[in-house]
């Protein structure tokens, strides 16, 4: 069974490099022609996509990201459905920072997390650290029983390389997700195309 997985396009907090986390952060012009060329990708490669489970984190740049995918693949945009544990990993009171101005006020903080970023949870209420998604992460990945499509975000895709056993969660904690390319995993590996 072949799930697609797709990061959302870049927004205007990606390429400033801030913590998006759980915060609605739309398209940029950039993330929109990712979204696009990743639908006609898509379709070069998967076949018949009548067959697929269309699913997005139910933040808006994930589903405009998935909007465009289908529209691009020849699909109607609008049919697919939403779930919420999907959704990024919540960063805090760093939603909406960088890592080099919470530095400066915090630099203990930044330590901690460079030691151990899987396991770090960041301060604020709802925080969480790459662990603790995992749990949901894998509520939803263990249950797909169908050909899928996901749109959904890095901190997700991170989770879903250490429950494959492709990265350990050292690697996956410091693994680059792109916004241009599709990850596809066939049950017994993981390739970005």
């Amino acid at each position: 069974m072949t799930i697609f997985i797709i990061r959302h396009g870049q927004t205007s907090w990606n390429a400033e490099y801030r913590l998006q986390g759980q915060r609605d952060i739309p398209l940029n012009d950039l993330g929109r022609q990712q979204a696009t060329r990743n639908g006609k990708t898509l379709k070069s490669i998967a076949g018949d996509l009548d067959s697929y489970a269309f699913v997005s984190s139910p933040l808006s740049r994930a589903r405009e990201t998935m909007e465009r995918v289908r529209a691009a693949a020849g699909l109607d945009p609008k049919d697919f459905s939403i779930d919420d544990r999907l959704i990024e990993i919540c960063f805090g009171d760093w939603e909406g920072r960088t890592i080099p101005e919470i530095a400066a006020d915090t630099p203990d903080k930044i330590r901690e997390r460079k030691s151990d970023k899987w396991n770090f949870v960041p301060p604020g209420a709802r925080a969480e650290s790459y662990e603790i998604l995992t749990t949901r992460v894998n509520a939803w990945f263990s249950q797909i029983s169908r050909p899928t499509v996901a749109v959904c975000h890095g901190g997700i895709i991170r989770c879903i390389f250490k429950l494959t056993g492709v990265l350990d969660s050292r690697a996956a904690a410091r693994l680059d997700i792109p916004q241009d390319r599709i990850l596809r995993w066939d049950g017994s590996t993981l390739d970005w195309i």
